[in-house]
């Protein structure tokens, strides 16, 4: 008898979309935003965003926005990152939400909500993800 295929394989993007919009309820429930602290670090991550074939597109936008300084919600970012980016936050993000049994993104993140120990585990990834990897500043509140 044939075994049914794991649920990963068939519902990847769906479930990177849920992911992501998880990541955005997270963030924008603690009104996180972000913003580079030194101007000329635009210039380095948009060759960098370039340079791994991300496109140039995106990789202006990312530098455009980097190098003004100004902050710009977190949320915001995770729904603007290129599919490679995205694909990278959901990795990490699936490691800490592996063991939850769900089907969509509404039930994910009621469940991910209900539990102070996951909010924070994926907050605690999500800025060291701006921070390494974007190289901006992580600010909470208004």
């Amino acid at each position: 008898s044939e075994r049914p295929k794991p649920r990963t394989c068939t519902r990847m993007p769906v479930m990177v979309d849920d992911i992501m919009k998880l990541l955005c309820s997270v963030s924008e429930q603690r009104k996180m935003k972000a913003a580079v602290k030194h101007s000329g670090k635009g210039a380095l991550v948009t060759g960098a965003v370039a340079f791994v074939g991300a496109g140039g597109a995106v990789g202006g936008l990312l530098g455009a926005w980097m190098t003004s300084g100004e902050f710009k919600s977190v949320p915001q970012i995770i729904m603007e990152l290129p599919p490679a980016e995205q694909q990278k936050l959901f990795h990490e993000a699936t490691a800490i939400v592996r063991h939850l049994d769900w089907t969509d993104a509404v039930q994910l993140t009621a469940l991910v909500m209900g539990s102070e120990a996951l909010q924070q585990q994926l907050l605690a990834m999500l800025v060291g993800y701006v921070t390494k990897e974007l190289r901006a500043e992580v600010q909470y509140g208004d």
